[in-house]
């Protein structure tokens, strides 16, 4: 226990996990008191209790009044195949996020699978600290979005770590570009060529985009907005493309969409196609202090055909969400149970049209 960039608490939790992988401690029999682990490592009383709270919430220890905890093992009874499949994605309660993971876990319950669920804040070190504790106990499978995919992989010995313990794994919205497994992904270049292409063909010469660089998913939607106004003979003005990074998503691109908005009439863009819905909403508010209406003035794409664009009526491109779940799930499954392969799932996007687009003479 001595990774110092690992939070104390799950560095904990992995030991007392392999006690329970290592038979050390067996499914059924008496616990460790909390007080006796903080003496034995050094710990406060705050840090076990913690600990204990997770493994009990994920099932692995069991709380019984007046006699103690007690170890469980609820990936399996002894005999049988690990039942317990891990998702790690970069958001859980956020945006799309809860609709892919419900699909999953739907399919998954079905099919008698416990989920094991992990977030990384779409930080590297977090996903780091999620494959750890992912890949220190029994695991049927794993389901992953990468982090920040446009940045490389700093992480990839976990994923050889998973590849040598023989744990399938695939990967969802995109993949590390060096791995060899199948995927589930929108084609995003795709659907940043219909957005443009949709507002170049209703008049719109003056576009800007707004994408974040940090993952594969915005560019690759950044590659499909300069590749439409490629094909229709437009010249991207370089003020007109905003990239930006999770760090910065609260901030820039609001700031640099009323620049461009308070520019004057003739280089102001009359449209704006926006990396997904989330920031469409609030680029949205951007052009009402500007004073500007929508479409009347200022035209908006999103994407992901989220819940947002319902409320404001967004024009934006499909994302499979809980499709994207359920089939990540049945495909993971599948080479478990019967050692299946799978070539990568690519969902083509389709344009939703609302009322945010304007028609230009």
């Amino acid at each position: 226990m001595s990774n110092r960039r690992i939070p104390k608490y799950l560095q904990l939790k992995k030991e007392l996990l392999s006690w329970l992988e290592s038979g050390r401690l067996q499914a059924g029999k008496q616990f460790p008191s909390e007080n006796e682990i903080s003496e034995q490592f050094k710990l406060s009383r705050q840090t076990v209790r913690q600990t204990f709270g997770e493994l009990e919430k994920e099932g692995w220890l069991e709380r019984i009044q007046g006699k103690g905890t007690f170890a469980r093992n609820p990936g399996r009874r002894e005999g049988e195949q690990v039942k317990t499949i891990g998702v790690i994605t970069t958001y859980i309660s956020d945006y799309i996020f809860p609709h892919i993971v419900r699909g999953a876990e739907a399919e998954l319950r079905s099919q008698g699978y416990r989920l094991l669920l992990s977030s990384t804040d779409n930080k590297k070190e977090k996903e780091m600290e999620s494959l750890q504790l992912m890949t220190s106990q029994p695991l049927s499978g794993l389901i992953i979005e990468p982090t920040k995919s446009a940045e490389g992989n700093p992480n990839l010995g976990y994923f050889l770590e998973l590849q040598e313990k023989n744990i399938p794994y695939l990967m969802i919205n995109e993949k590390y570009r060096e791995l060899e497994c199948p995927s589930l992904r929108v084609d995003d270049e795709a659907g940043g060529y219909k957005a443009a292409a949709h507002l170049l063909e209703n008049g719109h010469t003056q576009i800007a985009g707004f994408f974040k660089r940090d993952d594969l998913q915005g560019v690759n939607r950044l590659k499909g907005f300069l590749h439409a106004h490629r094909e229709h003979g437009i010249t991207v003005s370089p003020r007109h493309v905003v990239t930006y990074t999770t760090e910065q998503k609260q901030d820039l691109p609001y700031k640099q969409a009323l620049e461009l908005l308070r520019s004057s009439e003739q280089d102001r863009p009359t449209a704006f196609v926006c990396y997904n819905d989330e920031l469409a909403v609030g680029l949205m508010e951007a052009a009402a202090v500007s004073g500007l209406r929508i479409p009347e003035d200022i035209s908006f794409i999103g994407f992901d055909d989220s819940s947002l664009s319902l409320g404001t009526r967004l024009t934006t491109l499909t994302h499979p969400k809980t499709t994207m779940g359920e089939m990540a799930a049945r495909q993971l499954i599948s080479m478990i149970e019967q050692g299946s392969t799978f070539e990568d799932t690519v969902f083509e996007p389709e344009l939703i049209e609302r009322q945010s687009v304007h028609k230009r003479k």
